[in-house]
């Protein structure tokens, strides 16, 4: 026995059944697997949930694995432990109690007849006819029963059902002796079977979901509306901040008759600043608005690439600007130039310490590029004064408003800002040196931050409208949510 515990004691804890009734004292224990958590059914019927099934492509549950040392991994293991043995205990006696190992058959028929889909009619019936429960338990009785029979006919169609990725883990069941061995590792195997077969039925929604997504979330979000009035405080607070920042930003034509900047304001106009909004958002700031709340972490991951091409951009242009005319630049400078930047920049940006002691070091390897550039071409090398000037403004770029940083933001705001106003479909706009070397980054992360933006406003487009409308004092025309689309 006590090689049994020392073998269940380095098992993962999804080795373990998860029964119906886990108050039954003959039951398995019970579990915290994704699969007893969440019911499918529930998942979808979930907004946010819902709505990372359709904006994520790449969205799919995960095994559950516990960090390592945490209080609740080493609980799980020391019951899961003391569960196995005490079915190993069971087994050992003589004659062996296989009320428990009946328990578990039970529990892993039920599994298998879950993942089975409607044509599996045939399998369907060889499971009824070998996992029959009444024949067990009379086996059981007469001291008859065969579990290594039955384990090898739960894994051939445990093979026949699984995802090729499960070949593996599936094969190497067919290596294990002892019953608890077999049956602690079919039930880890089929939990992974679980998993995928969620995984496939939500690939399987997802084209479905999409279509009744805008509609779906809407009248999610409208249920949460009536139940809490005050769900949208931050939302309203968020549009006031960009109504005020387009004021300040917009300049009236010189003939127009308007002297109220608000009353030549567009919701559109409004709505996109709240959207630029998002990508300056303080980290520290929790009021952030309820409507785009379940796409912050897709937005801050925007922003944090975002910053990194700005701090890109900023040394680039540093560089080629103090250098233009005095050091010629062979093919290929700038382009590698910009891989060192990025390789060390990487990471460092979003945290103020890091990102001052790794400009230090960007300046120094700037400076030891162009000292190789220089030789190369057998030309003068860069006089000390410059070099001291250019590692000096480079390791200033930390400073949020350090005028060249905030040059390339404004430029790098400005494309974005003109995509959202063009739409998905419209050409991007031209973008001069130094960003135009980074035009395939940026247009990617604008299309990204394009998707994300469209999506929300056909989304919430309704709720906006009042806002923006008592914000601009626009005609009641405005409710209809056209101008806030």
């Amino acid at each position: 026995m006590s090689n049994q515990r020392a073998e269940a004691s380095s098992d993962a804890p999804a080795d373990l059944p998860c029964l119906e009734r886990i108050e039954s004292p003959t039951g398995s224990p019970p579990t915290t697997s994704l699969s007893s958590l969440m019911e499918l059914e529930n998942c979808v019927s979930n907004l946010s949930l819902a709505h990372e099934i359709v904006v994520n492509g790449d969205f799919c549950f995960e095994p559950r694995s516990d960090p390592n040392n945490s209080l609740e991994g080493r609980v799980k293991e020391i019951v899961h432990r003391a569960f196995w043995d005490s079915l190993q205990e069971e087994l050992n006696r003589q004659p062996p109690n296989y009320n428990h190992a009946v328990v578990l058959l039970q529990e892993v028929k039920s599994v298998l007849g879950s993942l089975l889909l409607p044509g599996h009619i045939r399998l369907r019936a060889q499971l009824d006819e070998v996992l029959d429960m009444e024949l067990i338990r009379q086996q059981v009785e007469h001291n008859a029963l065969d579990l290594h029979r039955l384990a090898e006919f739960i894994i051939h169609t445990m093979a026949s059902l699984c995802a090729p990725v499960r070949d593996p883990e599936v094969r190497a069941l067919q290596d294990l002796e002892g019953p608890v061995e077999l049956l602690r590792g079919i039930f880890h195997v089929l939990g992974l079977m679980k998993t995928d077969m969620i995984n496939f039925t939500i690939q399987s929604l997802r084209p479905h979901l999409m279509q009744q997504a805008v509609q779906y979330e809407r009248a999610k979000f409208q249920q949460i509306l009536d139940k809490q009035p005050a769900s949208l405080e931050n939302t309203t607070a968020w549009l006031t901040a960009a109504a005020s920042e387009e004021a300040s930003a917009f300049t009236a034509p010189p003939d127009c008759p308007i002297t109220d900047n608000q009353g030549i304001l567009s919701p559109t106009g409004v709505l996109n600043r709240a959207y630029m909004r998002l990508l300056r958002w303080d980290p520290q700031d929790q009021k952030y608005p309820e409507t785009v709340l379940m796409d912050r972490a897709r937005v801050d991951l925007l922003s944090q690439r975002l910053q990194l091409l700005v701090l890109e951009a900023s040394v680039l242009l540093l560089t080629c600007t103090l250098l233009q005319g005095s050091v010629p630049f062979p093919e290929g400078f700038v382009g590698k130039l910009r891989q060192s930047v990025t390789a060390l920049l990487e990471g460092s940006h979003t945290r103020e310490a890091d990102l001052k002691t790794d400009l230090l070091g960007v300046g120094e390897k700037v400076l030891q590029e162009v000292t190789e550039a220089v030789s190369t071409h057998g030309a003068r090398a860069l006089p000390q004064e410059s070099q001291d000037l250019l590692r000096g403004q480079i390791s200033d770029l930390w400073r949020h408003n350090n005028p060249v940083r905030t040059l390339i933001g404004e430029r790098v705001q400005g494309f974005l800002l003109a995509v959202l106003q063009g739409g998905p479909a419209k050409r991007s706009p031209e973008l001069s040196f130094p960003l135009g070397l980074l035009s395939a980054e940026l247009a990617e992360l604008g299309t990204a931050f394009g998707r994300i933006i469209h999506f929300n406003r056909a989304v919430f487009g309704p709720f906006y409208a009042p806002i923006l409308r008592k914000l601009l004092l626009l005609p009641g025309e405005a409710e209809t949510g056209e101008d806030s689309r």
